[in-house]
């Protein structure tokens, strides 16, 4: 009976100490922002979108610049301009002021759109390759190791030189 209690007791032992190292979970971890960076695909939708942005800030300047030029001129002759002329030219110039702003503003939200579309395709093929990388090799886990993202420490497998080396660079 006592060697049945050892027995029952050893048993119990070794499949709860089964149970615990079946229950942890692989972690590694990735900085996904030097992954996105490194990308080429990353490298070419930035060039396009600063292309895009030098188009947008050129015709804003020739805009301000028009608009400066305006304001000088109209300052200039106000003195030989009757009161009523000066108002009508007083309200073209906000009303210009005011059309090249809301060309400011449209032209960041079409940058933000731009931005969204280029980088969506490029973060999903970085995210199905991680996963790739982290299946193939075991992983149940992996951890964000971008700076500000949460890991502190970072001892278990990085994944980049992996990932990269699916991505095919």
């Amino acid at each position: 009976m006592k060697n049945l209690k050892k027995i029952a007791v050893a048993l119990f032992v070794f499949v709860a100490a089964t149970s615990f190292a079946q229950a942890q979970s692989k972690v590694a971890h990735i900085n996904v922002q030097q992954l996105l960076a490194d990308m080429p695909e990353m490298k070419a939708a930035d060039k396009e979108l600063k292309k895009l942005q030098e188009t947008y800030r050129a015709d804003i300047e020739d805009s301000m610049t028009e608009l400066r030029n305006k304001y000088t001129l109209y300052s200039n002759e106000s003195a030989s301009k009757s009161q009523e002329e000066n108002e009508k030219r007083a309200l073209e110039l906000q009303g210009f002021e005011k059309s090249i702003n809301e060309a400011q503003q449209a032209a960041q939200q079409e940058l933000q759109k731009k931005q969204a579309d280029l980088f969506a395709p490029i973060s999903d093929k970085a995210k199905v390759a991680i996963e790739k990388v982290a299946a193939a090799q075991g992983f149940d886990y992996v951890l964000d190791a971008t700076q500000g993202y949460g890991v502190l420490v970072s001892r278990g497998k990085d994944l980049m030189a992996d990932v990269k080396k699916t991505l095919g660079f």
